[in-house]
């Protein structure tokens, strides 16, 4: 079941952000004492992006240096569509509609509209914020609307909560999603074993665009149900079919060889999963391997196959939630409580 916000928040942290060197521009950062846990994340004013998060000193997230550009989209919102519109090309309402190309090497347009913008705080609490961030009609996309990100700590990690409202006067095509990169700890991400929940393998063309043919995972290399050791593949792959709770709600993680787990969960409004490998992950200490394991509301290119796409109307409000947890050893558990 999805994880809600804890309902008691505590005093009001009087200086939970800070000013950090373009280019992501000024940082926020928040820190909790929640359950008898304690929790940390740090967010981005460009792009709303997830920087870091930490549970009881864990980390979850794999940090890059302050002064640098995400690397491989770090944590970026994803928005009014996840990964690629094939060729940046789409039609609405009979015209064709021309988006621009930030994918060159794939001919395509690339994680939504919101990449390099700067958000606006809507709301700040002592474990929360919200960032604002509106989008106008422009070449590819004529639609007005206002979106916002709640970033919201919980007792074992963290829920995002997105919010979309159509604010033109015409039905606008809608999805989202975002680009975590997932650590636990110390442990190498070679180490760490992956498990997608899902029963069907999205195949695409040499350009990365979906081929229209989806695959059951079943006995096929595309089948992490029962986990992959990361070290072994090699991945830019997205997974429909989810294996679902009885909530909508649906769940993938990594494991590492003691048994904790960092955990993407995603409630009903996310129907598909991307993972993504890089072993060129610059960090403070050089390049890593890194992990995205990535929430979907559609796959590539729904702009042009309509699949999984949401179409909002004048004055619609969306909302959707995904989130990271922490799910320490029973052992370390009972270690803490002894403490």
């Amino acid at each position: 079941m999805l994880n809600q916000a804890p309902l008691n928040q505590a005093p009001l942290n009087q200086a939970p952000r800070h000013r950090a060197p373009a280019p992501m521009g000024e940082h926020f950062e928040l820190t909790a004492s929640i359950g008898g846990r304690s929790q940390r994340v740090v967010v981005t004013e460009v792009a709303a992006s997830l920087r870091e998060l930490d549970v009881d000193g864990v980390a979850l997230i794999q940090d890059y240096p302050a002064d640098a550009q995400p690397p491989w989209c770090a944590g970026w919102v994803l928005v009014p569509w996840p990964n690629r519109v094939a060729g940046g090309t789409w039609s609405y309402d009979g015209g064709a509609q021309q988006l621009d190309i930030t994918e060159p090497e794939n001919g395509n347009a690339l994680h939504g509209l919101l990449t390099r913008t700067p958000y606006g705080v809507g709301a700040l609490t002592a474990d929360s914020v919200t960032l604002d961030a509106g989008l106008s009609p422009q070449p590819g996309y004529p639609f007005e609307l206002a979106t916002s990100v709640r970033y919201q700590l919980m007792e074992d990690g963290l829920i995002v909560t997105h919010r979309l409202e159509n604010t033109g006067h015409r039905s606008a095509p809608v999805a989202l999603g975002a680009h975590p990169f997932l650590r636990l700890g110390s442990v190498p991400t070679e180490e760490l074993t992956l498990y997608i929940n899902a029963d069907t393998h999205i195949e695409v063309d040499e350009r990365l665009n979906p081929s229209g043919i989806t695959t059951d995972v079943a006995g096929t290399r595309n089948d992490f149900r029962a986990g992959q050791v990361v070290g072994t593949v090699d991945l830019d792959d997205a997974w429909g079919d989810v294996r679902r709770e009885d909530d909508g709600s649906s769940l993938h993680y990594l494991e590492a060889p003691d048994g904790s787990q960092v955990q993407l969960f995603m409630d009903a409004s996310f129907g598909y999963v991307q993972a993504f490998t890089t072993t060129e992950f610059a960090t403070h200490g050089g390049m890593v391997t890194a992990i995205a394991v990535e929430p979907m509301t559609a796959p590539a290119d729904a702009f042009n196959s309509g699949q999984g796409l949401r179409w909002l109307e004048p004055g619609e409000v969306w909302e959707a939630s995904w989130g990271i947890r922490y799910q320490a050893t029973r052992k370390s558990l009972a270690d803490a409580e002894e403490a």
